[in-house]
Parts: structure tokens; sequence; C-alpha cells
């Protein structure tokens, strides 16, 4: 027997859906049969490309309106867009720290809510992924507004979903290290991401289609009792540093 996920024709709103995790979860929603619209602030050739900014309220109110105008009806949301580069928190400047928060934490909230608005009314209502990190729940150091800024998303999962059940889903992917084109040259090179990979459980880094299908499933019916979670996809995470130190398992 087949299991049908129940997302052809569904339409999707991936942001930054153009590259690296984004561009795993668009093309897994687009196999299932989904209509997807993805999203960046730079312009992009991607099939169903906006631009955007969704730090931005007036253009993320433009983005929704497009997107219903187009298609009628607005069914998942993947706030997918975020991330932020290596800075010591003590030398960071505050404006990097708010606008880290902001791309991590608020864009996701306002995507969120404009489409929340939409998905309210409509007779299947909808679902809302949050794509956050395992960063969220422990120590980062060199990206601590981005961490703090995930365990914010985590909470915010939990508390939308109690706010907008019964009608909307809101579920989140905490990410561990994924292989994607910023990956080589931020761990140093292959070396540097084969001694990265080693402290994975499985051997490995994640590959982006690998975390577009966790969201593909709690997007689906298949998850239809799934929400105010988030599912944790780290390969096993990392290996305790104890262990490194006294040379592995025996």
């Amino acid at each position: 027997m087949s299991i049908e996920l129940g997302l052809e024709g569904a339409v999707v709103l991936v942001t930054g859906g153009v590259s690296g995790v984004g561009a795993g979860i668009t093309r897994v929603f687009r196999r299932a049969g989904a209509q997807v619209v993805t999203c960046a602030r730079t312009p992009s050739e991607t099939l169903g490309f906006r631009q955007c900014d969704v730090r931005e309220p007036d253009q993320v109110d433009g983005l929704i309106d497009a997107v219903v105008g187009e298609y009628g009806h607005l069914d998942v949301v993947v706030n997918n867009a975020g991330g932020a580069p290596f800075a010591p928190a003590a030398t960071a400047s505050p404006r990097f720290h708010a606008k880290v928060v902001g791309l991590n934490l608020l864009a996701p909230l306002t995507v969120s809510q404009r489409a929340n608005a939409v998905m309210q009314t409509q007779p299947s209502g909808g679902v809302i992924v949050n794509v956050s990190s395992v960063s969220g729940g422990r120590a980062s150091p060199g990206t601590s507004s981005y961490a703090a800024a995930k365990a914010g998303l985590d909470n915010l999962t939990k508390t939308l979903a109690v706010e907008w059940a019964p009608k909307v889903r809101v579920v989140g992917i905490a990410a561990g290290l994924v292989r994607t084109e910023r990956a080589l040259p931020h761990y140093g090179g292959e070396a540097g991401l084969a001694a990265v990979a080693a402290t994975v459980p499985l051997g490995r880094l994640a590959e982006p289609d690998e975390i577009g299908n966790c969201a593909l499933f709690l997007a689906s019916p298949l998850a239809s009792y799934v929400t105010g979670t988030t599912l944790t996809v780290h390969g096993g995470g990392e290996v305790p540093a104890f262990l490194g130190a006294l040379g592995g398992f025996s």
C-alpha cells in the first residue's frame, strides 16, 4: 500500500529557498507535487521566485498578497531564511546582534503572522514550519545572538501552536550540520569538513534534501496531530568532548 503525502497542488512558501537548506526544501516539496514560491533579498532566476526582504513587514505583506492573489490560497509556509557570520559576542556591535535577531526570530514571526491571517480563513487551515538549529539548545561560541534567536524561535513555535490551533499547526526543525555550498569554505575545505563530520555519530553532514524530507513530513497530513514541537535532525548529535579526550568509544 502506498502512502499519500497529500501535498499535490498545495501552495508552499519557502523563505530563503534558493540556496542551501532552503533549496533542498524547495526541491522536496516540488517533487511531492506542490506549487512552491521561494523568496530572498537578492534577485534569482529560480522558478517561482519573488524578491522579498522578510525583515521588512511591508515587503512581507506584498509577498503574501501576491501568493494568495496568484494561487488563491496558502497552505504551507517554511520559515527557512536565516543565518549569521562568526562574530565573538564581546566585540560584535549592538547593530550586528540586532540584525541577527531580526532575521532569525522577528522575521519568522512577521511572516507567520501574515500567513496565519490567511490560513485562519481557509477551510483546511495551514501549516507553518520554522527551521531552527541545534545551536538554540546548546552553547554556540561565535554565534551567540544567532543561537539565542533560534532558542527564541523554538519557543515561538510552541506558543504560536497554542494561539493558532486548531486551524494552523506550527512545527519546527532543529537542524544540525548540513552540507551546503557554504559549508566547504566555512570549515576550511574537504579536510576540515571530514573532521567535522567525524564528530557526528552518523559520520557525515546532512544533505539539504534530508532536511526537506523532514519539513515535508511535518507539513503533510501524516503529521496531522503534530504541533507545538521541534523535530531535532542532527544525525545523532555531537560526540561528547570527554570521549574524544579518552580516545573515543572502547
